[in-house]
């Protein structure tokens, strides 16, 4: 049965590239993916693109690019990735250029575009999944992407493209387009293609399967996790997949690693929604085949949906942040007076905040007063005050109390930040498959061709 090998490179925008370059020398792989698009992501792209046109791609496409084109080109490995966010022409020309720069000639790049749908969603009448209509945000709306299938990934692969590069795609599309391209699985091959879906699913996260987020150290041991190894999906014909790693490399592939990334993300394992299938991973079997080797099979699928999910990315609001540092014999009593003085303030001076949070953290930012009775008083502890406003001079007011600690507090802090900023928020909208229509641009090392 013929069998692809793929690799996970990244696993979101700011992951290591060791283990890509790892994957491409020793992984023996056909493909090599690199998911690297959250749903902020593409929004903080899309107001990058704005200030500049040129701009609006993932900041680490070109280091990410140089480090394994030649590797790729030599091994015949052929890219997918999401690294294009919010510009993948701009992003395509950028890896045309370091091709040519390297003397790979003859490389095919291709464009995946299509998937911004700003303007759609400006002309029309939705509601989004808060049941607020969307032209309430006004000017506050900075993008709206829609999350592309396979199709248009499979399209630029038939086109003999290298290197493919889009924007908002499913996750799991950037695994199942290859699959498609090289099983010549049908669009209407649920089973196929939820079982494809599922091995994209579990290798979008890179090392998180590999015993990254996985470990916990006297209960879950990984050893090697800062020479961690990304996964490679060995995907048979049938669709069932062998999860595994480069020899050597550090992490593990165990039942549990799979099973607890088979879980991420899934609010219905019976029914995952993606613009390919609508899966099913009710039935799958995971079973242990040797020191990290993992076979995971027997997913389904039915139907895809009729409609599109799109992010939509908007100003919210503002936060004004301040944080100090105590230390020593009565760190937490002092760190509590600096919070109440700042409280005060903020009162005084009348900041207009919509939300306020006063934390100390070690002691109570993450699950607030519910702590055993027995909780240890800390040696230190860290103070953080932030506020939600409606404008960002009352953030900076916010920010600024917290400074003033320094000359106007208790004794002893230091360590001082502050920040004002805007809030880049998301919500979902549902468009019609046929409001969205997206297209494949190929660019060539050599030169440029349609």
């Amino acid at each position: 049965m013929k069998r692809i090998r793929i690799g996970s490179g990244a696993g979101y925008s700011g992951d290591r590239l060791e283990p890509a370059i790892e994957l491409a020398e020793q992984g023996d792989i056909d493909y090599l993916i690199f998911e690297c698009l959250a749903e902020r992501t593409i929004a903080l792209a899309q107001r990058a693109r704005k200030e500049d046109p040129g701009a609006g791609y993932d900041p680490l496409l070109a280091e990410r690019m140089r480090a394994v084109l030649p590797l790729c080109r030599e091994k015949g490995i052929r890219i997918v990735t999401n690294m294009g966010a919010a510009n993948p022409l701009a992003a395509a020309a950028m890896v045309r250029d370091i091709a040519r720069s390297m003397n790979l000639h003859g490389l095919r790049i291709a464009a995946v575009v299509g998937d911004d749908v700003l303007d759609t969603v400006r002309a029309g009448d939705y509601i989004d999944d808060t049941g607020e209509p969307v032209k309430r945000l006004g000017e506050r709306l900075l993008s709206a992407n829609a999350y592309l299938g396979a199709q248009p990934l499979v399209d630029a692969l038939a086109q003999g493209a290298d290197v493919v590069i889009t924007g908002r795609a499913a996750d799991p599309a950037l695994v199942l387009a290859p699959l498609i391209h090289e099983f010549g699985w049908a669009m209407d091959d649920w089973e196929r293609l939820g079982q494809g879906t599922l091995a994209g699913h579990l290798l979008e996260c890179a090392g998180q399967i590999t015993g990254g987020y996985f470990a916990d150290p006297g209960h879950k041991d990984v050893a090697g996790l800062a020479r961690l190894g990304f996964p490679i999906g060995e995907v048979a014909e049938d669709g069932s997949v062998v999860i595994t790693k480069v020899a050597g490399s550090g992490g593990q592939v165990t039942a549990a690693t799979c099973k607890e990334q088979l879980l991420y993300e899934i609010h219905d394992p019976r029914a995952y929604l993606t613009p390919d299938v609508v899966a099913d991973f009710s039935g799958v079997q995971v079973t242990e085949l040797g020191p990290d080797r993992v076979q995971v099979s027997g997913a389904t699928g039915h139907p895809r949906p009729e409609t599109l999910k799109v992010s939509i990315g908007y100003v919210d609001s503002y936060i004004g942040e301040g944080q100090m540092s105590y230390a020593g014999p009565g760190a937490l009593a002092r760190a509590r007076l600096a919070l109440s003085i700042v409280e005060e303030r903020l009162a005084i001076i009348g900041v207009q905040a919509s939300e306020l949070r006063y934390d100390l953290i070690g002691v109570n930012a993450m699950h607030r007063d519910r702590l055993p009775a027995a909780h240890p008083e800390p040696y230190e502890v860290r103070i953080r005050v932030a506020g939600r406003t409606d404008s960002l001079r009352e953030a900076v007011r916010i920010a600024n109390e917290v400074e003033t600690l320094y000359t106007c507090g208790p004794a002893g802090g230091g360590g001082a930040f502050k920040s004002a900023k805007d809030i880049v928020a998301v919500r979902s909208i549902l468009l019609p498959r046929e409001a969205v229509k997206p297209s494949v641009h190929i660019e060539e090392s050599g030169h440029a061709v349609t």
